[in-house]
């Protein structure tokens, strides 16, 4: 079952950062960044990683920068936590 989150919650953050991207460029309203850095503290360290890198959006930000590298290794802690 916390697999299935964990897919679902990474997929929903690269899938969001890639939006936010798209809606960036047509200058529409967009996905607030609060709601972007809180993905990350739920699980979704991972795409929203992916999101930042393939997409190149907040890329340039440093709060992004520090703030998913630390939750990636936050999470990957505990992943390791869990499997051993």
């Amino acid at each position: 079952m916390l697999g299935v989150y964990i897919l679902f919650i990474n997929g929903l953050a690269f899938f969001l950062y890639g939006f936010d991207k798209f809606l960036a460029k047509k200058s529409l309203f967009r996905i607030s960044e609060k709601i972007l850095l809180f993905l990350s503290l739920l699980g979704a360290a991972y795409g929203s990683f992916l999101g930042i890198h393939v997409f190149h959006h907040k890329s340039r930000k440093l709060l992004f920068k520090v703030w998913n590298f630390c939750m990636f290794m936050i999470w990957s802690g505990i992943f390791i936590y869990l499997m051993v």
